[in-house]
């Protein structure tokens, strides 16, 4: 039976090779893992905090290591995986900096998805003296998990400062990818990264 996902979810799915090793920090329920292993024959692992999303996975059949990601990625070896995801998690960490370098020392590549504050709808409610409730940012400030706030543009330069290189850079808005004005009109960021080589001297 062929799974059904989320338009975000699948957007990311279609930039993953069939056959490849993925590796998804934040993994939620599994949804995307269980797809991808059954439509494109990757072997994933996923890593989720959650008691209800670690059991959802198991149910899912997904290889799930329950964890804290603010602890590192020690238990992987460097490479060890072709794809590392951090979808909407990102946000929700204390040590951005060293969560994306442990990114880029497992993964050859990685995927990074997070709401966009950039996104006309935060600006209108900031410039309205609100803290903006949206789809894709849906708490309000006193009971919201995202301890991190990023636009489009401040990823971009936090990427290349941290030693990736930014092999694409999307916007979507519910799904539908936004070319026109990505970080006003899109409220979810999507980035594809590569850790450039860093050559001794």
């Amino acid at each position: 039976m062929s799974r059904s996902l989320r338009s975000d979810l699948m957007f990311v799915a279609e930039w993953i090779e069939s056959g490849s090793s993925v590796l998804d920090l934040g993994c939620g329920d599994g949804s995307l893992i269980a797809y991808l292993q059954e439509e494109k024959g990757c072997r994933c692992y996923g890593v989720e905090i959650d008691d209800a999303n670690v059991l959802a996975c198991m149910q899912n059949g997904v290889n799930v290591i329950q964890q804290n990601l603010e602890e590192g990625l020690a238990l992987f070896s460097d490479k060890s995986f072709d794809m590392v995801l951090e979808l909407q998690s990102l946000q929700v960490v204390r040590q951005t900096e060293n969560i994306l370098g442990e990114i880029g020392r497992v993964g050859r590549s990685s995927i990074v998805t997070f709401p966009n504050f950039g996104y006309w709808r935060n600006r209108i409610a900031l410039a309205r003296g609100r803290m903006p409730v949206t789809k894709t940012l849906p708490y309000e400030w006193y009971d919201t998990p995202n301890l991190r706030f990023s636009t489009l543009e401040d990823f971009a330069d936090l990427a290349q400062k941290s030693g990736f290189e930014v092999v694409a850079r999307k916007a979507l808005h519910e799904g539908r990818q936004i070319d026109f004005l990505p970080n006003l009109r899109g409220s979810l960021a999507v980035f594809r990264l590569r850790k450039l080589l860093q050559i001794a001297i």
